[in-house]
């Protein structure tokens, strides 16, 4: 039995060599095959259950696999780490490239992990702006590496490595991301439509500059002068205030806690005297309107989403320096590192900001003819509890996706956008919030509870997904069971209560 292991033992760590050395050789043919530079960092098997985290935490259950690191420099300014993730065996024949953020800076490894575990070769990279988004201000080639061009060159090296790996290339390739991974879809579908045949893009980012200009906004409103910011408690109370005015109102069932159709929600409330100083009332009215240039009185983003004043990345953080500072970078790219941000001026600055990184960094082209005329499918979502991007900035890209196809009917051809009633950023929330959207193991992997699942069916069999149906656990803990389940619809409709359990997905119909 000992020479029998022994023998077993020299096979496997014969195979490992062998795959070593495969990697090594494929590796080099990819950097003399691609005009981008390329460094090859590493190529390692990873054993069962082996990998080990920067931090020092093993992944345990995670099944052998073949990880390559790469860097890439379509500039010489440019520094992109990349990894690759290969499985030994059961690869399931398709590429899943994953998403980054906030401002990147590293690689996502658990959306390496949660990809690897569902048999894709998965791909992801750190947008080029380790350590931080802060840190490259004085590189500008690294802001477009950001913007668009990490994601691209992620995608080229992943599947020549695939080609190179397996003998073959994927039969279909798959995009996932939220936030700033949501802005790496759109702009993939928009710049580079031949990149994926599916893709999901969650709380997209996509319009940056202004996106981020909103923060200072939000920021400055609480902060410009004494006695105007909020407590938690008032917050709270708000918050309950607002829902209580609303919730029922909105097609969601009357206990809810959350607003299922928030275009069909209000701020007024006879709550704010009771509840708010006249300074307090004052800049949350600014919040709610939304950045305004003060000369034109022009709109420059969305406003603050009702129902969501109390959430974690609600106004306690939007009105804190250090929940807000990390957000800064844009003003830091465009004014210089030693930039005073509450010095900006609303009027000529936003053209500046825009004119320096609008080109590089917001992905609003709603032309996407070409990623639909090559059979691409597109499926976008964001929570209705989203206070750091919210909704109301989705369904106006989404809008005009369908002025510039000339129906709902064309538009939903190719892509389809999802509403999340009670979800917050991504994810959590006080209402429903996982639909598969992190490649969560919790949830039936099926085309009617995973969107990931939903969008393969989509793009492979044609069949377009009509509803999704969200999740929430007791607790927020998938161990403890599930507390209710609701279905999404594709935009324009939203979940309509028809009465019994509010629990019951069943008991809601589109509307």
């Amino acid at each position: 039995m000992e020479r029998y292991n022994f023998i077993k033992q020299s096979i496997t760590a014969s195979k490992a060599a062998i795959a070593i050395l495969a990697l090594l050789s494929i590796i080099l043919v990819l950097l003399a095959s691609l005009t981008t530079a390329l460094n090859a960092q590493t190529a390692e098997r990873i054993g069962i259950g082996a990998f080990r985290l920067s931090n020092g935490n093993t992944i345990p259950d995670l099944p052998a696999f073949q990880r390559v690191t790469l860097i890439a420099r379509p500039t010489p300014e440019s520094n992109i780490r990349i990894e690759v993730w290969l499985p030994e065996e059961n690869w399931n024949g398709r590429f899943l490239g994953t998403g980054n953020g906030g401002g990147g800076g590293n690689i996502n490894y658990l959306n390496l992990i949660a990809g690897l575990k569902r048999g894709f070769a998965v791909a992801n990279t750190d947008l080029g702006t380790s350590p931080d988004a802060h840190s490259v201000a004085t590189y500008p080639e690294r802001w477009k590496d950001f913007g668009y061009r990490a994601t691209h060159e992620m995608t080229v090296a992943a599947k020549k490595i695939i080609e190179k790996y397996y003998h073959r290339s994927p039969e279909y390739s798959y995009f996932v991301g939220c936030s700033t991974g949501g802005q790496q879809a759109l702009m993939e579908a928009q710049r580079f439509p031949e990149d994926y045949d599916g893709i999901i893009a969650g709380a997209p980012a996509n319009n940056r500059t202004h996106l981020h200009i909103s923060f200072l906004w939000n920021y400055v409103q609480t902060n410009k002068e004494p006695g105007r910011l909020f407590q938690s408690e008032q917050l709270s109370k708000l918050t309950a205030a607002l829902l209580e005015t609303n919730v029922g109102k909105d097609g969601g069932a009357p206990g809810d806690n959350f607003l299922t159709n928030p275009l069909a929600a209000t701020s007024d409330c006879d709550c704010w005297d009771k509840i708010l100083t006249k300074q307090q009332q004052e800049a949350l009215k600014k919040i709610y309107t939304g950045p305004v240039n003060p000369i034109t009185g022009e709109n420059v983003y969305t406003s603050f989403p009702v129902g969501s004043e109390n959430e974690e990345s609600g106004l306690r953080m939007h009105q804190d320096f250090a929940g807000v500072r990390s957000l800064l970078y844009p003003f830091e790219w465009t004014f210089g590192t030693d930039y005073d941000f509450l010095s900006f001026d609303f009027n000529k600055d936003i053209e500046k900001m825009d004119a320096v990184l609008a080109p590089i960094l917001n992905a609003n082209n709603p032309d996407l003819e070409i990623f639909r005329e090559r059979g691409g499918k597109l499926l976008m979502y964001t929570g209705t509890s989203d206070a750091l991007v919210p909704f109301q900035d989705a369904v106006d890209y989404y809008e005009r996706v369908i002025a510039a196809q000339g129906s709902v009917e064309k538009a939903q051809s190719f892509f389809r956008y999802f509403l999340v009633p009670g979800m917050s950023h991504c994810g959590g929330g006080p209402g429903v919030n996982d639909f598969g959207q992190h490649l969560s193991p919790n949830i039936l992997q099926d085309e009617e509870h995973d969107i990931l699942t939903a969008l393969i069916h989509w793009v492979e069999k044609e069949k377009a997904p009509t509803k999704i149906i969200a999740s929430a656990y007791i607790d927020g803990n998938p161990d403890k069971g599930v507390r209710m389940r609701r279905p999404l619809f594709p935009y324009p409709e939203f979940p309509h209560y028809k009465g019994g359990d509010p629990s019951m997905p069943d008991n809601y119909k589109p509307e």
